[in-house]
């Protein structure tokens, strides 16, 4: 809630009248966000990888505002670079920001929500969530690990009435290509073409508002029947369709293959 879609989706449902409570790094970002609408605005010291800290978060939120509605997972950490160009730290670091904190603060909440009967978890993951590109493989594995998460926990808890959601935005302004976009600590000559097309494509990028993004996931959360998917902008849309479109013409091609595939026969001598 620091910046980014999590402010701007703070901000926007604070307008609208609804209660906040957020996860922010320093004092003075608490001391501010509460004071834009006292009483509604929480903010919350927490170091997101700290377990007994979320776990703490998440218990005095339920409490303050009487139960938990809508969760949302917004990690924003972009790492650029070839798989074999990453380090290891920046792998591991990549992972644990994008996959096993929203892991972690899901399963925390989840207990709140089964026991109000309903919410709705939301998933900020990306469109390299859905399909991979060049030099953002890791970035890549830890948003689809994000949407395997989801999937699975959409079919778990719809007996709970708790609806699950993953959000899959195009470059939004304040994340590609700005400070929460890291390269790989190395470069080698091999992925050179990688990195610029990924360079190419960030500088032409037609870029959403992170304010637009915000509204939209706010009548997404107010839909009587939310999607499981949003892909939001028409990058995002564009990537979607494409990948569905190439699974397709690959399955078609190989259908036969496949089904052979089942017969097995064995010849005895």
């Amino acid at each position: 809630m620091s910046g980014g879609l999590g402010r701007a989706l703070a901000l926007a449902a604070l307008e609208r009248g609804d209660s906040v409570a957020g996860t922010v790094r320093e004092s003075e970002q608490a001391v501010e966000f509460e004071a834009l609408a006292p009483g509604r605005s929480l903010a919350y010291l927490c170091d997101m990888g700290d377990p007994l800290r979320v776990e703490k978060t998440v218990s005095c939120t339920n409490k303050a505002l009487k139960g938990l509605d809508v969760v949302v997972n917004n990690a924003g950490y972009v790492l650029a670079g070839a798989v074999e160009e990453v380090s290891e730290e920046q792998l591991r670091l990549v992972m644990e920001k994008n996959f096993f904190r929203a892991l972690h603060f899901t399963r925390t909440a989840l207990p709140y929500l089964r026991a109000r009967g309903g919410g709705h978890i939301v998933n900020i993951s990306s469109q390299e969530g859905f399909a991979g590109s060049a030099a953002l493989g890791l970035y890549n594995a830890s948003k689809f690990a994000l949407e395997g998460l989801s999937e699975s926990l959409y079919e778990e808890l719809r007996p709970h009435n708790v609806r699950v959601t993953i959000v899959e935005p195009g470059p939004y302004q304040s994340a590609w290509g700005g400070n929460a976009m890291v390269w790989a600590e190395q470069e080698m000559e091999g992925y050179a073409a990688g990195r610029q097309a990924l360079r190419q494509l960030l500088d032409h990028q037609k870029v959403p508002s992170v304010e637009a993004a915000a509204q939209a996931i706010l009548q997404v959360v107010d839909s009587p029947n939310p999607p499981l998917r949003l892909p939001l902008g028409e990058s995002a849309l564009q990537r979607v369709k494409d990948k569905i479109g190439a699974l397709q013409a690959e399955l078609a091609q190989w259908e036969a293959f496949t089904l052979e595939s089942e017969k097995v026969n064995i010849s005895r001598r």
